[in-house]
C-alpha cells in the first residue's frame, strides 16, 4: 500500500532534521498505527539511520545497536560495550569526529528502558551534553503508550522537557479510504467500520481480493486469521502488560456502557473500576461520552464506548462468538459478519457526522464547534448538536444510515421526524438561528430540502475528514 497522508508529521520531522543544533523528537502511538513506516520514509530522505530495539537482554541490545551504527560510523561495532554509558560516550565522540548529525531513530525504545531502568537518566545526560556537542538529531519512538508516557512524557521523567517535537501518531481519518481500491463512499465507510484507521490493517485487507466480508473472514473471523487475536496482542504489548483490562472491554462490547453496568457484568463494585477505566482512556481504547452541553464532572449520564472501530467490531462481534467461529464454515462466518455490519456502519456514521461538523461548516460561512449527542432517560435523542463559534446559529442534525437506496418519500419522512422532534433542552443562545442537517448515505437526484435544512451525504462527510 502506498504511503498515505502523514504530511503534517513528515513536515515536523523535516523541520527537526533541518535544525542547526542538536534536537530530540519523540513519536508514540498504538501498535501498527504506522510509526515505523513514517520514520523509515523520513530517515531515507535524510540519509539517516534507523534502529529498532527488541526484548533481548541488555548486552545483546547494545550489540545490535552497535551493529546498526556501523553503517554510519565504521568500526563502531568492533568493540564490546559493557554498559550504555560507554556506548553513548563513543557515539558522541565518533559522531563529532565524522561530523555525523544523524538523524538517528531508535524505535521501540521502551524495550531498552524495560531491561535497563536507569537508561532514561543515562540518555538524559547524553542528550544534555554529548549529543549537543555534535549536533545530533535523535528521534525516540515506541508503541507502549504507558512506557512512553512514564519514561519520557511524564513531568517526573528524566527526559521530560527535552523533546523539541512530540508527535502522537493517530489512526488515519476515514476520508483517506479514498486511497484504497473501493468503488463507492458507502463501501469506504463500511471498510472503516471494520478496520478503522490503522494502516497495517488496510494493507492486509488490500492484499486479499474479494468482498469486504471475504477480507474480514480471512483476516479476523477465521481463528487462523492474522487479526483474530489482535486486541489481546495490543494489550499484552503494553509495558507493563494491560491484558488485565480486557474484561472491561469485553463488558462494553456486550453492551454495558455505564460504569455501574460494567461493574455488574464483572461482579465488582463500580468504585473498583475507576483506575482501570482511566488507563483504558489513556491508551485510547475507550472514551467517555456525556450529553451535549454537559461535562464529565457535572454529568451523571456518562457512557463508556470503545473508541477504535476495529476494536469495537472485535469486541461486539468476534469476542462473544470465538467458540462458534472456530466450528462453522467460512460461509457462515461471512453471514455472521454481514448480519452485524449495518449496525456497525450506522454507529460509525453517526460518529463521523459529528466529527465532520467543524470541517464541513468552514464552507457554510460560519464555523460550528465540535458536535455532540443529547439524550435523557427515555426521552428523545438528538444525534448531532452544535453551536456556531459566534453563538448566532444552533445546528440540530440527524444521521440516518441505510444500505438501500434512499427514495424521496423515505428522505421526506426523515426530514419530518427531524423537524417535529423539537429543540433539545440544552443551554444555547436564545436568539440563535436554528439550522437543521440531515445526514444520509446518499439522496435522490434533484431532491430539494426546506431552506433551513442541509442535506449531507457520506461522500461529503468523508471528503471533509482528510
Amino acid at each position: 500500500m502506498k504511503f498515505t497522508n502523514r504530511q503534517q508529521e513528515l513536515s515536523r520531522l523535516r523541520g527537526l532534521a533541518q535544525a542547526s543544533k542538536s534536537a530530540l523528537g519523540v513519536i508514540w502511538g498504538r501498535r501498527r498505527v504506522g510509526k515505523t513506516r513514517l520514520l523509515i520514509e523520513w530517515v531515507e530522505e535524510n540519509q539517516g539511520l534507523y534502529y529498532v530495539a527488541d526484548e533481548s537482554a541488555a548486552p545483546i541490545q547494545r550489540k545490535f545497536m552497535a551493529l546498526a551504527l556501523e553503517a554510519a560510523l565504521p568500526g563502531f561495532s568492533d568493540v564490546e560495550y559493557p554498559d550504555w554509558q560507554s556506548l553513548l560516550t563513543r557515539l558522541g565522540k565518533d559522531a563529532l569526529a565524522r561530523n555525523w548529525r544523524g538523524p538517528l531513530v531508535i524505535d521501540e525504545v521502551p524495550y531498552l528502558f524495560a531491561k535497563t531502568p536507569e537508561l532514561s537518566s543515562i540518555f538524559q545526560k547524553f542528550i544534555d551534553h554529548d549529543a549537543k556537542k555534535c549536533g545530533l538529531i535523535i528521534v525516540l519512538s515506541g508503541s507502549s503508550q504507558r512506557m512512553m508516557q512514564g519514561t519520557i512524557l511524564d513531568p517526573s521523567a528524566p527526559l521530560y522537557g527535552r523533546a523539541d517535537e512530540i508527535i502522537k501518531l493517530k489512526p488515519l481519518l476515514a476520508g483517506y479510504t479514498k486511497d484504497l481500491s473501493l468503488n463507492t463512499a458507502k463501501e469506504m465507510l463500511e471498510f472503516y467500520a471494520v478496520f478503522g484507521g490503522i494502516p497495517k490493517y488496510w494493507e492486509l485487507a488490500e492484499n486479499i481480493p474479494g468482498t469486504l466480508g471475504h477480507k474480514t473472514e480471512q483476516l479476523v473471523l477465521d481463528p487462523m486469521g492474522p487479526l483474530h487475536e489482535e486486541p489481546e496482542r495490543l494489550l499484552k504489548a503494553e509495558s507493563p502488560s494491560a491484558i488485565h483490562l480486557k474484561p472491561i472491554l469485553d463488558a462494553i462490547g456486550l453492551g454495558a456502557h455505564r460504569l455501574s453496568e460494567v461493574a455488574s457484568r464483572l461482579g465488582v463494585p463500580a468504585t473498583n473500576l475507576s483506575k482501570a477505566t482511566e488507563q483504558l482512556i489513556q491508551l485510547d481504547l475507550i472514551e467517555r461520552e456525556v450529553p451535549y452541553g454537559s461535562t464529565v464532572k457535572n454529568s451523571k449520564r456518562t457512557l463508556y464506548k470503545i473508541k477504535d472501530p476495529f476494536l469495537r467490531f472485535w469486541f461486539q462481534v468476534v469476542a462473544p462468538r470465538r467458540s462458534l467461529l472456530s466450528h462453522v464454515s467460512a460461509k457462515s462466518r461471512i453471514e455472521c459478519f454481514e448480519e452485524h455490519l449495518p449496525r456497525l456502519a450506522a454507529l460509525l456514521w453517526e460518529e463521523l457526522c459529528r466529527e465532520a461538523i467543524p470541517r464541513l461548516s468552514s464552507s457554510w460561512g460560519k464555523l460550528y464547534e465540535p458536535a455532540g449527542r443529547f439524550w435523557h432517560g427515555k426521552g428523545p435523542e438528538w444525534d448531532i448538536l452544535s453551536q456556531s463559534h459566534d453563538q448566532k446559529h444552533f445546528l440540530i442534525g440527524e444521521a440516518k444510515w441505510s444500505s438501500k437506496a434512499a427514495t424521496p418519500s423515505w428522505v421526506q419522512q426523515q426530514l419530518e421526524e427531524l423537524m417535529t422532534k423539537g429543540i433539545p433542552p440544552v443551554q444555547r443562545q436564545e436568539k440563535a438561528l436554528i439550522e437543521y442537517a440531515l445526514f444520509c448515505p446518499e439522496f435522490p437526484q434533484n431532491f430539494k430540502a426546506p431552506q433551513n435544512v442541509r442535506l449531507i451525504s457520506v461522500q461529503e462527510v468523508l471528503k471533509a475528514l482528510v
